[in-house]
This record gives C-alpha cells, sequence and structure tokens, in this order.
C-alpha cells in the first residue's frame, strides 16, 4: 500500500505570520515536520504551499515542493490541488499538519494503517482526554466514536453530558477522546469531499470534518498514546523551544 504523505504550509497567518520558516532550535518549523514524515512508511512527502519562500526554503534542504493557490479555504483543498500538480498515481493521502514540528511517525503510520480496511473512506487519530482543562477547552475538538471506531460527532464542547455529574470529575466517569489533526484520504474520496459546499454544521463549530459527517462519508479513528504539540502562537513556540531546549 503506497501512500502519499502532504504537509499544506501557508505563509500568511492571523495569529503567527510566516509560521513555517520560523526557528526551532535550529530548524526550521517545516523542516522538522517534513523529517518526521520522511522517517514515517510512506512513499513521497511534499510540501503545499501558496508562497515562494517557503516553496526555495524545502527545496534548500532537499524536500519536495509544489506551489498551490493561495485562495484554498482548508488544507484538505490544497492537498488535492497538489496531488492533482504532482501527478503521480496513489490511492491513499495522509494530510500531516505542518504546525507539529514533533509529530511521531508512528503516528502517521497509524493513520495510514486505517487503510488496510477497504472500506475506509477517511481515516483520523483520537487521544483520550485525561484532565477537565482538556475536556472543556474549546480549542481542543473533541470527538465521539461508534463501537466499531467511526466518529459520530466532533465538537469543541464536552460531548456527551454527564447528568448529575461535577464538571470536574466528567472525564472519569466517561471516557472522553479528543481529535488530533492529522487525516487520511482515499484519494476518490478526497476529490468528492472538496467539492462539498460548507455545511452548517461545519460553520456552528467551526470544524471542517463535520461538512463530511453531514454529506454521509465515515470517517475512521485510531487512538494514539502519543501527545501532539501543536504552534498556533508566538507563545506557543516560545514554550515548545524551552520543552525540547
Amino acid at each position: 500500500m503506497e501512500v502519499l504523505g502532504i504537509i499544506p504550509a501557508r505563509y500568511a497567518s492571523t495569529r503567527f505570520p510566516g509560521k513555517p520558516l520560523t526557528d526551532i532550535n535550529g530548524k526550521s518549523m517545516i523542516q522538522r515536520v517534513y523529517e518526521q514524515a520522511k522517517s514515517a512508511d510512506l512513499a513521497e512527502v511534499l510540501v503545499a504551499t501558496d508562497d515562494q519562500r517557503i516553496f526555495e526554503h524545502v527545496k534548500s534542504f532537499g524536500g519536495k515542493a509544489v506551489m498551490t493557490a493561495e485562495h484554498h479555504q482548508s488544507g484538505t483543498d490544497r492537498c488535492f490541488e497538489a496531488y492533482q500538480q504532482y501527478n503521480q498515481p496513489f490511492e491513499y493521502i495522509i494530510n500531516i499538519q505542518g504546525d507539529e514540528p514533533f509529530i511521531k511517525p508512528e503516528q502517521i503510520n497509524l493513520v495510514a494503517s486505517c487503510f488496510r480496511n477497504p472500506q475506509t473512506q477517511l481515516a483520523t487519530l483520537i487521544k483520550k482526554i485525561e484532565t477537565a482543562e482538556e475536556l472543556f477547552n474549546v480549542n481542543a475538538p473533541k470527538v465521539v466514536i461508534s463501537k466499531t471506531g467511526d466518529a459520530l460527532y466532533f465538537s469543541r464542547q464536552p460531548i456527551p453530558y454527564c447528568r448529575n455529574v461535577p464538571n470536574d470529575i466528567w472525564h472519569r466517569q466517561h471516557t472522553y477522546y479528543k481529535h488530533i489533526g492529522i487525516y487520511g484520504y482515499h484519494t476518490d474520496i478526497l476529490e468528492q469531499i472538496t467539492q462539498l459546499p460548507p455545511s452548517a454544521l461545519e460553520l456552528a463549530e467551526s470544524l471542517e470534518q463535520l461538512r463530511w459527517l453531514e454529506h454521509g462519508f465515515k470517517i475512521a479513528t485510531a487512538i494514539t498514546e502519543f501527545e501532539t504539540i501543536g504552534i498556533d502562537t508566538p507563545e506557543d513556540l516560545e514554550r515548545v523551544k524551552e520543552f525540547r531546549s
């Protein structure tokens, strides 16, 4: 099973412009993501960017990159254009977040393993929530799964509601999962979901994956034990540098 890894990386960011090029202890963020992805069991890894500076930087450290349009609203759309441009036959694509420089190759492989089931359309990772603070953090989307491991719903709020239980111990009464933002797509399904209009649930929660569920697609999940370290702001970056120094 040959899998293509694509790392969407745009320069513009409201909270952190130029984020992919920022230095983390001697290497750029995008180089760290690329190297982690190259250590996974992927046939090829590409950076999909809309900025010439990022494109040239990736080339400078020996990576592969493709230029994509500036107008894309999501990493999913950028991944599909990059796949079209690359023009090589792949049945599966993994969308690796460009702002998680310490993602584990094992996590990438875990997403890819979901496609051993030929019925899998889309795949992602989830992790058990251990604290009340994490459970009630609206920036950490939660996911409810079925008995077979398919995602039923994603929300920024804790779901389900634990009736007659104090909020600070909900995570002890029920197993909650947070969503880890890495996606796998069957390429045929990727093409289909990029044609979908935004949905009501997606707009309400500002979570793209709800569009896919609302249109009837299935998202398989796999449970990871590894924590991820996403960098959304310069403050996040400083904490990571201190942690990794």
